[in-house]
């Protein structure tokens, strides 16, 4: 995937995006891009249980090597099994073996490569004797992988160097793929239930990875095996190590489910910064907890580990690089000044634990699912500690940043994901239904409905949708359709004769009627729709009109 480089300064330069947006810009679709993106034949007759991975890190030449021990369930007869390896990575060997039967490899005859996309004949996945086997696919790899660029934008691996010239090793692939750095079913819509990941590094480094460590071997080759653990489902892209002069503090949180450990990896020469800027970590737990309901992953734990790019959503093993200052790299993204009270990567990134890797989207067309939700996790923190009036200067102050480019919403089955709106203008009309559900008890319910309902699930925006309308009881489906599927921005045109107010919608998808709360003489609630309608104000008080600015919509006075 090729992001040209204006594209990518541009994305620099909005700060207000977050960090965990895949890589977009592309205008054309190829066929590479439905076997990535689609859960079609050759991938939707086989789930995956586990992935163990293991492999070595060479900084001396940007490599790696080793394999994937795959652990799958075989659901119905398939034709043919795919997994994915990108270029310019080398599939070297690729064993499996069922119930008792020992490892046996596939000729390499067998084996059709297809761009990044490797196909075997499903027949060896068949047993006679077994309904539905478990089989265990192991696939050996080596080579040099993609270099990222400007991660976390346009990802691949990440080799560096740290201040005091030490090196400094991830990864940063959403979008893009873990099949950049290691095979597997390169979908989000199938998670393992469980990953492991055996990691060999120079025994001079540190590695830090997702969930518990579970061991550490030294290897007297002057290298270390850490063995890193999740027992949760977890995406393909956030299984991620980190590689470098690593040091350690931790405290335990008292949560909605107990103890939860809360653990931080970062630089040496980082400690003092990271023991007074990570306070953040602990008042973001109280705040989410409170909105959404427990933490996902307390058997995982809770991480922030400083990487060598600005941030990721790498489950229980949070990705931070905002240089421990408040904001984003120091700004404010809604320009109101409560986004400078605290840090913008520890908030938003760890958001994502509950929308993204708790609840995940089948499709990536759908992210908005991850990005609109955790960005209003940032005007939900916010009014937590500092306020509605607060809160609403916030979610106000970032629909300067709104495109109205594309629609939110992607395309489906291509790996394609929609507008960057996905953020901000999904947030906003997240904010925007909460104000027509009129009751923050029933909404904060709603939210932690939501993390009860879909708890380590994948889902569709439907199912989303669906969901908030049925707990509300309001059919949403008009507001939904209008904000992700259409650029079009409603325009309430109005016009005052005296006490009396005319409205309508324009600029809307046919049977748009969204109700609204306005100022007219008093507060009201109107609900507009194409045709004109009208309101008779009473006599006294001024006839100056106003729509409540929690709604995002647009206003136009017409003669």
């Amino acid at each position: 995937m090729k992001v040209c480089l204006v594209l990518v300064l541009l994305v620099m330069l909005n700060f207000s995006k977050s960090v965990a947006q895949p890589l977009g810009g592309r205008m054309s679709l190829s066929h590479a891009d439905t076997l990535r993106g689609t859960d079609g034949p050759a991938r939707d007759w086989w789930d995956v249980l586990k992935y163990d991975l293991h492999v070595r890190f060479t900084i001396a030449d940007s490599s790696i090597s080793g394999y994937n021990a795959i652990q799958l369930k075989v659901l119905k007869k398939g034709e043919f099994f795919q997994i994915d390896l990108q270029e310019p990575l080398i599939m070297d060997s690729i064993f499996y073996s069922m119930g008792e039967s020992g490892q046996m490899k596939i000729d390499e005859n067998e084996i059709r490569k297809d761009g990044n996309a490797y196909f075997i004949a499903g027949s060896h996945f068949s047993d006679p004797h077994i309904n539905f086997p478990i089989v265990y696919l192991t696939a050996y790899y080596h080579g040099k992988p993609r270099i990222a660029r400007l991660p976390p934008w346009d990802g691949g691996l990440i080799w560096k160097k740290d201040n005091k010239n030490n090196p400094w090793v991830s990864i940063a692939c959403q979008g893009l793929g873990a099949s950049v750095w290691y095979p597997c079913k390169d979908h989000q819509s199938d998670e393992p239930d469980s990953a492991e990941m055996y990691i060999t590094v120079p025994d001079t480094l540190v590695c830090v990875g997702n969930g518990r460590l579970r061991g550490k071997k030294m290897n007297h080759d002057g290298t270390a095996t850490y063995n890193w653990a999740v027992v949760n489902p977890i995406n393909n892209y956030n299984i991620i190590p980190y590689i470098g002069k690593y040091v350690h503090f931790s405290e335990i949180y008292k949560g909605e489910k107990g103890n939860l450990d809360m653990d931080y990896w970062v630089l040496g020469y980082n400690l003092e910064k990271a023991k007074k800027q990570f306070a953040d970590a602990p008042r973001m737990m109280k705040a989410f907890e409170y909105w959404f309901g427990p933490y996902p992953f307390y058997e995982d734990g809770y991480k922030l580990v400083e990487a060598p790019h600005l941030g990721m959503e790498h489950q229980s093993a949070t990705a931070y690089g905002n240089g421990y200052q408040n904001g984003y790299l120091g700004r404010d993204p809604s320009g109101s000044g409560w986004g400078l009270k605290w840090d913008f990567i520890i908030v938003h990134e760890s958001g994502h634990e509950w929308f993204a890797n708790s609840i995940t989207t089948k499709d990536i067309a759908d992210m908005w699912v991850h990005e609109g939700f955790t960005n209003y996790a940032e005007t939900l923190f916010i009014e937590y500690y500092y306020g509605k009036n607060a809160a609403t200067a916030y979610i106000t102050g970032i629909r300067k940043n709104i495109a109205n480019d594309i629609p939110v919403i992607g395309l489906y089955n291509v790996n394609k994901e929609g507008s960057s709106d996905m953020y901000e203008k999904a947030s906003n009309m997240i904010h925007t239904i909460r104000q027509i559900i009129n009751d923050d008890a029933l909404f904060r319910k709603i939210l932690r409905g939501l993390n009860s309902g879909f708890y380590h699930k994948t889902v569709s925006s439907k199912q989303v949708e669906e969901y908030i309308s049925r707990q509300s009881n309001i059919n949403f489906s008009k507001v939904f359709e209008q904000y992700l599927r259409t650029i079009q921005v409603p325009i309430l045109e109005y016009r005052v004769d005296r006490n009396k107010l005319s409205y309508r919608y324009t600029n809307c998808i046919k049977g748009f009627n969204m109700p609204l709360k306005i100022n007219f003489k008093t507060q009201h609630w109107i609900k507009p729709a194409e045709g004109w309608q009208t309101l008779n104000g009473s006599p006294e008080g001024d006839n100056k009109f106003s729509v409540d600015i929690n709604f995002y919509i647009k206003t136009k006075k017409v003669d």
